[in-house]
C-alpha cells in the first residue's frame, strides 16, 4: 500500500552479514529479474512512476515519484547531472562493403571521436567508413577497445542529423521520436553523453518549479555518461575490475551551494549515480575535500567505500552484477540492497532506464 512501511529488516537476520567488503564477489550482486519487468518504454508522463523509499534504518516504503517533495527537508540540495545525450549510434559500411555499426563513446574535438565499432572484420587504420549513406569517416587508430575516427563534417552536427538515439542494449525496439524526447532530461545542456543519467528522467519542468517553490535548492554537475556503463563486470574478483573512464566537472558554484546547504543542516541529495560519481570523484582527487574540479574519473564505488559528500540519492533500478548495483550496496548496505531489490521484483516495479526510481537514505553501515 502506498506510503506504508513494509519492513524494517535492519533488526532481522536479513540485516546481518559476516562478509567483509573484500570478500564480496560478482555472484553476491546477482538477482533474478523477470524479463517482463524491464521497461521498454517510458511512463506516460515523466513523474508518473513509482518510488521505492529506502529509509536510513532500512525500512522499505512504496510511494509515487511525486511523493518526493514530502521526503525533502529545508536546506536540502539536489545535485543534477546536466549532460546531454547525443545521437551517438550510426549505421553504415566499410570501404570493403561490409556492414558496420559505430557507437561514439567520446567526442575529442570538432572532427574526431573515440568510438566502438562493430563489424565482421576489424577496420584497419587508414580505412574509410560510409555512415548513414552520407558521412565519410576515416579510421585513424585503435585505442584498446575503441577506435579513433575522423569526420569531415562537424561531429555534433553530423550526429544530430544522421545519428540514432543510443538506447541501452536491453531496450528491444528501434529508437523513435518518443525516445528522442524522453531519453533526455529536461535540463540537459552540455552535449557528450551516450547514455542518459536516468534518475533525472523522472523530473519535468513542473516538478523542478515545485522544488523551488518548496525552498529546495538545486545545483548541477556534468558527467558525460559512456557506453561502458552497460559493460558487465567479468572478473569474480572485484578488485581486478577496471572502470570505464568518464569526463566530469564540478563547478565552483555547485561547491559553494553544497557548502551553504551543509552549513544550514541540509542534505546533499544526488540525482543519479552519475552525479554521485562526479561529487565523490572530486573528493578523491582532492584529498577528501570537495573542490571545484574537472577530469576523467575511473572511480569504482563498491562496499567499503569511504563516502564524503552524498547523504541521499535518487536512482533507478540497476542491472544484476553491475558496478551501479555495487555502488547502491555500498551506500545502503548489502542486506538492505538485497531486500530492496527482492521487494521491487515481488511488487513488480519497472526496472532499468525507463523504469521506476528509488530514494535512498544513507544509514549506518555496520553490516558491511
Amino acid at each position: 500500500m502506498a506510503g506504508s512501511a513494509l519492513n524494517d529488516h535492519a533488526n532481522s537476520p536479513l540485516g546481518q552479514t559476516s562478509q567483509t567488503p573484500e570478500a564480496y564477489t560478482l555472484a553476491d550482486f546477482d538477482y533474478d529479474l523477470p524479463q517482463e519487468l524491464i521497461a521498454q518504454h517510458p511512463a506516460d508522463q515523466r513523474t508518473n512512476s513509482r518510488l521505492l523509499h529506502v529509509t536510513a534504518n532500512g525500512a522499505l516504503v512504496d510511494r509515487r515519484f511525486t511523493d518526493l517533495l514530502s521526503l525533502l527537508k529545508p536546506h536540502d540540495i539536489l545535485i543534477f547531472n546536466d549532460t546531454l545525450v547525443i545521437k551517438a549510434r550510426l549505421l553504415g559500411s566499410k570501404d570493403t562493403g561490409g556492414k558496420v555499426e559505430v557507437l561514439v563513446e567520446r567526442i575529442l574535438d570538432g572532427h574526431r571521436v573515440l568510438a566502438h565499432v562493430k563489424a565482421s572484420k576489424t577496420p584497419k587504420p587508414g580505412s574509410q567508413l560510409l555512415l548513414a549513406d552520407a558521412l565519410e569517416v576515416t579510421v585513424l587508430a585503435r585505442a584498446q577497445d575503441l577506435f579513433e575516427l575522423e569526420f569531415k563534417e562537424d561531429v555534433l552536427g553530423a550526429l544530430d542529423q544522421y545519428g540514432h538515439v543510443p538506447l541501452p542494449p536491453y531496450i528491444e525496439h528501434p529508437d523513435s521520436a518518443e525516445d528522442e524526447a524522453r531519453y533526455q532530461t529536461v535540463y540537459a545542456r552540455h552535449p557528450g553523453a551516450v547514455a542518459a543519467p536516468t534518475a533525472g528522467l523522472h523530473f519535468d519542468e513542473a516538478m523542478l518549479d515545485a522544488l523551488s517553490d518548496h525552498g529546495i535548492d538545486k545545483a548541477f554537475v556534468t558527467l558525460h555518461v559512456g557506453a561502458g556503463t552497460f559493460q558487465p563486470v567479468r572478473d569474480n574478483d572485484l578488485s581486478r575490475h577496471i572502470m570505464h573512464s568518464e569526463w566530469y566537472t564540478v563547478p565552483a558554484e555547485t561547491v559553494q551551494a553544497i557548502e551553504s546547504a551543509k552549513a544550514a543542516g541540509g542534505r546533499v541529495i544526488a540525482v543519479g549515480t552519475t552525479s554521485v560519481r562526479a561529487l565523490e570523484s572530486t573528493c578523491v582527487a582532492n584529498a577528501g575535500q570537495l573542490r571545484a574540479h574537472q577530469d576523467d574519473t575511473e572511480l569504482f564505488i563498491k562496499p567499503g567505500f569511504d563516502w564524503r559528500i552524498v547523504d541521499a540519492m535518487i536512482t533507478n533500478f540497476h542491472l544484476p552484477q553491475s558496478t551501479l548495483l555495487m555502488l547502491v550496496a555500498s551506500f545502503i548496505g548489502m542486506s538492505t540492497m538485497k531486500a530492496a531489490y527482492a521487494h521491487a521484483v515481488s511488487e513488480r516495479y519497472r526496472f532499468f532506464s525507463y523504469g521506476d526510481a528509488m530514494f535512498l537514505e544513507k544509514g549506518p553501515l555496520d553490516e558491511i
